[in-house]
């Protein structure tokens, strides 16, 4: 791996990049987890949100991370614990000092002070097990992240992974700047992207990410009512692989077009029969206490975790196969401050601690997993003791 500056040049990205500079080496003159989360709350959500993202890595131990916008290092020194190797990198000079400087005790771990959008930032291919960046995507423009994402799926072994994590629609954090250059996109441009994004070999052999999750960050959820912070994990696969079901899901039973035709005829937030009536029905026979954590299998866009959480004060955690349905839902959440969570899962291989759910909902999907014995086992140790579940 080597690097090189940049050369000079001019133009849109030249802006953009000259932009991106100024604004980072104006608020990394204080190199603190403030500075960097830009939010007076940072310590207490750091506590939170840094163990979640990284239960949501895949394994890597033993394995080549890169790290891009590594910052002061808050997570290189969690990956550098158990990986083969970190490479981490970022632009802005003191900032990588001082990663250096609080993680040199890190044999395993190398630092580099360099643009991820220069061509000259060279890694080999096929080299990588897991590319990991936090808040980096949002500092970039939207061929700065077409490039880059190309380059990235060039870099990953085959079966290697990307991890990213964004705040999209609004700004999160409450400290002042005096201009703001952060780009806070709407998560389906990042999915499409990558969703997208096709690399080839010399020998004609094509590679492409397939989704494995993408969900809002629970520390936000619980501690600001946001659904912003966003976070996917894609893996690299061949691009004869055809997605199966949730493929299905997207592309057939439930495109986009066909879940706005749904909602217009089920009403807000709905997409089955019985609209929010139903769902007053069914959620208003469990007796939901504040506080309590609900499970939603197959929550659709939403509509019913919004009632469950708005209505009786529970945290709500939403997951669905189709990609469309979450990022629907996410979209719907804006502004709703409310303690819904949301995620991309597959229910028959998700996994959740024992005892973590007072109460599992589901509506219009059951009947579509194949093995319903093992599920509801599953729901059985994710309920705590006297806890509720589907068939109740």
């Amino acid at each position: 791996m080597a690097t090189a500056a940049a050369a000079d040049s001019v133009g849109p990205e030249a802006d953009e990049r000259k932009a991106q500079r100024s604004y980072w080496e104006e608020h990394s003159r204080d190199l603190t987890v403030e500075a960097m989360m830009l939010d007076s709350r940072a310590a207490e959500l750091d506590k939170e949100e840094r163990p979640e993202v990284l239960s949501l890595l895949p394994s890597y131990q033993g394995k080549s991370v890169l790290e891009l916008g590594s910052g002061i290092g808050r997570f290189t020194r969690e990956l550098a614990k158990i990986a083969g190797h970190v490479f981490a990198v970022d632009f802005i000079e003191n900032v990588i000092k001082k990663s250096k400087s609080i993680n040199v005790h890190y044999k395993n771990t190398s630092f580099m002070c360099a643009d991820v959008t220069s061509p000259d930032l060279m890694i080999e291919a096929n080299s990588i097990d897991l590319i990991f960046s936090n808040w980096l995507l949002m500092y970039l423009s939207d061929e700065e992240i077409d490039k880059l994402v190309e380059r990235m799926v060039k870099w990953l072994k085959v079966g290697g992974y990307i991890f990213f994590r964004e705040s999209c629609f609004h700004q999160s954090g409450d400290l002042g700047r005096k201009v703001n250059p952060t780009h806070y996109r709407e998560p389906r441009f990042y999915t499409k992207v990558f969703k997208e994004c096709e690399t080839f070999n010399q020998d004609g052999t094509s590679f492409k990410l397939s989704l494995v999750t993408f969900k809002c960050i629970g520390a936000y959820v619980d501690i600001k009512k946001d659904q912003n912070q966003i976070c996917w994990l894609w893996q690299k696969v061949n691009s004869s692989e055809d997605g199966g079901f949730q493929s299905f899901l997207d592309n057939v039973q439930y495109k986009a077009s066909g879940i706005l035709r749904y909602e217009r005829i089920f009403g807000d937030g709905y997409v089955s029969t019985g609209g929010v009536e139903t769902t007053q029905e069914f959620v208003d026979k469990l007796d939901l206490k504040p506080g309590q954590k609900v499970l939603d299998v197959g929550c659709g866009i939403g509509g019913g975790d919004f009632y469950m959480a708005e209505k009786y004060g529970t945290h709500v955690v939403g997951i669905d196969l189709s990609i469309n349905m979450i990022l629907f839902a996410l979209e719907r959440a804006i502004g709703r401050k409310c303690s819904v969570e949301f995620e991309v899962a597959d229910c028959t291989t998700k996994t959740y601690p024992d005892q973590t759910f007072d109460v599992i909902y589901s509506r219009d999907t059951i009947l579509h997993i194949q093995d319903e014995p093992s599920l509801f086992k599953s729901f059985f140790k994710w309920l705590k003791p006297g806890g509720k579940g589907p068939n109740q």
